[in-house]
């Protein structure tokens, strides 16, 4: 019974350990990308040793692989659309556009550490997107192909509303730069995203054709 006691906290000590240095490492990646950042950088940022960092995560490869992972493991766990509130099409879409921009603002590095390697071609994440990510795209696109036969929503092409959601909402994160110049803010607030959100909210909801 004693050792399953000492095992329990020293397991959650590990735990916090790894997301300490997955945090320092999103920062990092994102100001300077897989080639730029060094596992030294890491390191620093995360108050732990280059030895003790590598004892947890062997290599830069294996870290930045695991960045990846996480952001994408939290849009797929919050963001399906058969997961949000409601049951309808209005509530539900809310549900989803409102969850995205909320991660957008609680993950930015994370979102531009990923949109970083999209634009690189995804070398290391594309079979991670084809056996995760697309087969959930596939339900929520039959769901919305549904409500369309329903005659809940005007007829649409369901992949090109999901690009453009993806797309309206991370723009928040990936480029926060442009967004704070053009508002004249030295950071957006949490009623810039609120703002954000009620405004794609209304624009896509009424461009659907919702009541």
């Amino acid at each position: 019974m004693g050792k399953l006691e000492n095992f329990k906290p020293k397991r959650r000590s590990r735990a916090q350990t790894e997301l300490k240095i997955l945090a320092a490492a999103e920062d990092v990646f994102a100001q300077q990308g897989f080639q730029g950042a060094s596992i030294d950088t890491i390191a620093e940022h995360s108050g732990l040793s280059k030895q003790n960092l590598l004892y947890y995560f062997p290599s830069k490869e294996i870290l930045y692989q695991k960045v990846l992972e996480n952001i994408l493991e939290l849009w797929l766990a919050k963001m399906t659309l058969l997961s949000q509130r409601g049951d309808d099409p209005k509530s539900m879409i809310t549900s989803y556009i409102r969850g995205k921009m909320a991660i957008s603002q609680s993950h930015p590095n994370g979102s531009k550490v990923f949109a970083n390697e999209i634009i690189q071609g995804a070398p290391r994440l594309k079979s991670y997107l084809i056996e995760r990510v697309m087969p959930q795209l596939a339900v929520d696109v039959a769901l919305v192909k549904a409500w369309i036969a329903q005659g809940k929503m005007d007829p649409v092409d369901p992949y090109h509303l999901f690009f453009m959601i993806w797309a309206a909402t991370q723009t928040y994160a990936d480029f926060s730069v442009q967004i704070e110049l053009a508002l004249d803010k030295p950071q957006l607030e949490e009623q810039d995203f609120e703002q954000a959100g009620d405004f794609l909210i209304n624009l896509i909801v009424r461009g659907l054709g919702i009541k």
